[in-house]
């Protein structure tokens, strides 16, 4: 779990400096523009948001109650992986080292009951 720790930390931070520096130092609207003129970024925007897509399934599957699970779908779709190794980073937290509960969240224990005779 360190080594999940510290990735997730240094996403957080990583995203955080270029989020701020894309937010103070861009135009979104007109740089987002150029940017669908090129189909490499077309591509790079598939490319990104299939990954949020999947990351959101994790979410989803793993939070229990339906706001919780809006309001980190809505923020990775906003925000992009500085949510993602945000949710990351508090899941590791909150699972103390345990990989299932990481893994599955609060479904861990019924999925363990599931499984075992």
């Amino acid at each position: 779990m360190k080594w999940v720790k510290l990735i997730s930390f240094l996403g957080v931070l990583a995203m955080t400096a270029v989020l701020f520096f894309g937010f103070t130092q861009g135009n979104f609207f007109e740089d987002g523009g150029k940017l669908m003129e090129n189909p490499w970024g077309i591509v790079s925007l598939v490319d990104l948001y299939t990954g949020f897509l999947l990351f959101a399934v994790w979410i989803v599957y793993r939070e229990s109650g339906i706001l919780p699970k809006i309001i980190w779908v809505v923020l990775l779709m906003v925000l992009g992986f500085f949510t993602a190794s945000l949710y990351m980073l508090l899941a590791a937290y909150q699972s103390k080292g345990d990989l299932l509960k990481f893994a599955f969240g609060t479904k861990k224990d019924q999925l363990l009951s599931k499984y075992r005779p």
